[in-house]
């Protein structure tokens, strides 16, 4: 089954020409899924840091919200900002 057939469209690609910061992220996951490691690091290189975000977050929602989840949560939004945004900039300039 080929599931990029499935995969959301970027709306800013589309209706303006021009790649978001998560471009990318959706074959990325695939890639992940398949055990391809590396082509999705090349992928969006954000990958991993976004996987560990939303990791996170789930387990910020699921446990008790103490300052120590939300502190590692913050920590993590952070870092996942700093990847994304350095991603973006490495795969266009």
């Amino acid at each position: 089954m080929h599931l990029e057939k499935y995969m959301i469209p970027c709306l800013s690609k589309t209706l303006f020409g021009i790649e978001c910061l998560g471009c990318g992220f959706q074959r990325a996951l695939l890639l992940v899924l398949k055990g391809e490691w590396s082509a999705a690091f090349a992928m969006y290189p954000a990958v991993y840091s976004m996987l560990a975000m939303f990791c996170g977050v789930l387990f910020f929602y699921t446990n008790k919200k103490t300052a120590f989840t939300k502190n590692g949560l913050t920590f993590l939004i952070a870092i996942n900002c700093i990847f994304v945004i350095g991603g973006y900039l490495y795969k266009h300039l």
